[in-house]
């Protein structure tokens, strides 16, 4: 297990499955967190017994809003002092119909949940990073971001953007001390997945807790050299 002991960690869509994991495994080694989703009343059921904990703020805030997002990181900074890592977790899929049939706001959703959200959480934590000279960005992609699937446009695209705003960003601060990675999960294995495909071999997919000890991996210093990676993370599915 990596020792994170005295970092700040920011995760989004940190109520959700694979957020959750991930705030519990940096916990676990010993940061402290800034959990940041939609819904306080998510948030708090999530993690109801870390509610008073001084090493813990959470942060309710809609992710798509520029002014929320800026807000939110002065408020973790004033907190913690710091932000050494940010995981951007948050993110959705829905499917459609075909391109040409899709409604505009569909592609506007798709676009806004994926791929804004990690624009506007890392032009707001960069600047924090760069006055402490070092940070660690995580950000979740899909292996559906590398080829065009059918009734899948906006989620595809989506998430394509992903993986160029990780190879911007690496490429910007890689003399900043700056790491910039994307992870891309194949099926992860959620009630919501199972119950949407129970005759699949659900042994095969990836666990929210497999996806989060990747994401601890690229934000450690062992993984110093490694920035601009977009890293598939398929389990056997």
């Amino acid at each position: 297990m990596y020792d994170f002991s005295g970092q700040v960690a920011l995760v989004t869509g940190a109520a959700g499955n694979l957020g959750s994991s991930v705030a519990q495994t940096f916990h676990r080694s010993g940061a402290r967190l800034v959990l940041v989703d939609l819904s306080l009343d998510g948030l708090r059921a999530t993690y109801s017994a870390w509610a008073e904990r001084d090493d813990v703020l959470l942060s309710a805030i809609d992710l798509t809003d520029a002014d929320a997002v800026q807000a939110m990181v002065d408020e973790a900074k004033a907190r913690f002092g710091a932000i050494h890592i940010l995981a951007n977790i948050a993110g959705g899929f829905t499917m459609g119909p075909a391109l040409h049939e899709t409604p505009v706001r569909d592609w506007d959703f798709m676009l806004g949940l994926n791929a804004r959200t990690v624009f506007l959480t890392s032009r707001a934590v960069i600047p924090v990073m760069l006055e402490q000279g070092s940070g660690k960005i995580v950000s979740v992609s899909a292996r559906a971001a590398r080829e065009g699937k059918p009734k899948m446009g906006p989620y595809c695209v989506s998430k394509a953007a992903v993986i160029t705003l990780t190879e911007t960003l690496a490429a910007e601060h890689k003399y900043n001390g700056i790491n910039v990675n994307c992870i891309l999960p194949g099926t992860i294995d959620t009630p919501q997945n199972r119950q949407a495909m129970p005759d699949a071999d659900h042994s095969r997919w990836v666990t929210p807790q497999d996806l989060a000890n990747v994401i601890l991996f690229l934000a450690c210093e062992e993984a110093r050299a490694v920035t601009g990676a977009a890293v598939p993370v398929f389990g056997q599915s």
